[in-house]
């Protein structure tokens, strides 16, 4: 698969476009020479520990395929490492029109219960008209930090292309948070003070949304994980 990367100027505006040829959930030495790392080897989950829940995670065709589970809430596929300040890339894919998901970047976890409960920024993936794109705070009680979902229809956008794989970015250097969706702008704005100093650097987790009983089971999938740390 072809990756699309945008190189930035002081991490604020988009400036040339790097293409690469690097095949499914490899590095190039392109990629590699910029700096970029590969957080899914395409072929097992390891690095990456399930929390919060047990809806259930595996490998299929080069990708990591995450399917609801009856009567499990929010549950979460963590990296082990941590990171602070960073651009990541992936492409995520809904295989189900009735599922939303998310990533959470920067996240720990609070409490025991399966694992812990996952809590910090989540970037939202859902199919469009909708919001994905904005910031989500996870588990700390206050709902949306992205402006744009609070306003009525305001922020509803359909960058994501339903049925098919997308390509997400994001840049988190300090509080200013940026994302993109299939190089499209989403998202760029200050991530509130106090909830940034509870989360200035955690893991990552790929989120399976928790479902009512009688329905489901529904899945995303994620591949091509790449990230590159903002010294």
């Amino acid at each position: 698969m072809k990756h699309v990367m945008m190189a930035t100027a002081g991490a604020v505006l988009l400036t040339t476009t790097l293409i690469t040829q690097a095949a499914d959930n490899q590095i190039c030495p392109v990629m590699e020479k910029e700096g970029w790392q590969c957080l899914f080897d395409g072929k097992t989950l390891e690095g990456w520990t399930v929390k919060s829940g047990f809806a259930t995670y595996k490998v299929e065709d080069g990708a990591i395929v995450g399917t609801t589970a009856e009567g499990s809430g929010n549950t979460f596929l963590t990296s082990n490492r941590t990171f602070k300040d960073f651009e990541i890339i992936f492409d995520v894919k809904l295989d189900n029109n009735e599922l939303n998901s998310g990533i959470q970047t920067r996240s720990k976890l609070k409490g025991d219960k399966y694992g812990g409960r996952v809590y910090g920024p989540q970037c939202e993936i859902m199919l469009s008209p909708g919001h994905s794109g904005f910031i989500y705070a996870e588990a700390t009680g206050k709902g949306w930090a992205s402006e744009g979902p609070k306003k009525k229809g305001g922020s509803r956008h359909e960058f994501v292309k339903n049925g098919e794989w997308n390509s997400y970015r994001i840049i988190e250097k300090g509080p200013h948070i940026q994302t993109w969706i299939n190089g499209n702008k989403v998202e760029d704005f200050m991530y509130p003070k106090d909830l940034h100093e509870m989360n200035p650097e955690g893991f990552f987790g790929l989120q399976v949304h928790g479902i009512k009983k009688g329905s489901g089971p529904w899945s995303a999938r994620w591949k091509n994980i790449y990230i590159k740390e903002i010294k």
